[in-house]
């Protein structure tokens, strides 16, 4: 009897630290997964080819509850690209890599802030305020999958 006790406790002491390693983990393995999901969704957008006389300056990937209500969440790939092209010229050419809903958003740049994201805590590190009017930011929004990987990573609430 005494040996069943004792194999019984190793038991629940196993299935305890199990526990606390998936409380631990899971967090942390769901916020590498959708960071990987927006990264993905920004390499999309660097995979697409330049129009002439356009160059990338910076780019950033970007996880979590990103606009709007509500919880969810949501992935942003954005390139800061220098051009002598109009607005106009820039989504034309972008408009012709449409495929499904997925599309790219051709928006002016006037500063480092990210315009797309409510809260305003993005910016893009290489603008420079000299270079003001030849700036535009090329936005690409992602989708995982996965539900479970929105469901627990709590920059989505």
């Amino acid at each position: 009897m005494k040996k069943l006790v004792t194999i019984l406790k190793r038991i629940l002491q196993s299935i305890c630290i199990i526990i606390i390693i998936i409380i631990i983990v899971a967090p942390i393995l769901i916020y590498i997964l959708n960071d990987r999901v927006a990264n993905n969704t920004k390499k999309e957008l660097l995979n697409v080819k330049l129009p002439n006389n356009t160059e990338i300056v910076d780019s950033i990937s970007i996880a979590g509850k990103l606009t709007g209500n509500g919880n969810g969440m949501q992935y942003l790939g954005a390139i800061l690209v220098k051009t002598d092209l109009s607005e106009e010229e820039l989504k034309k050419y972008y408009n012709q890599y449409k495929k499904d809903e997925f599309s790219f958003l051709v928006e002016k740049q006037n500063s480092k802030k990210l315009k797309m994201i409510d809260n305003g805590s993005y910016w893009f590190e290489k603008y420079n305020e000299n270079d003001r009017e030849k700036y535009f930011t090329i936005y690409s929004w992602g989708e995982s999958k996965k539900e479970l990987l929105t469901e627990f990573d709590l920059r989505g609430h």
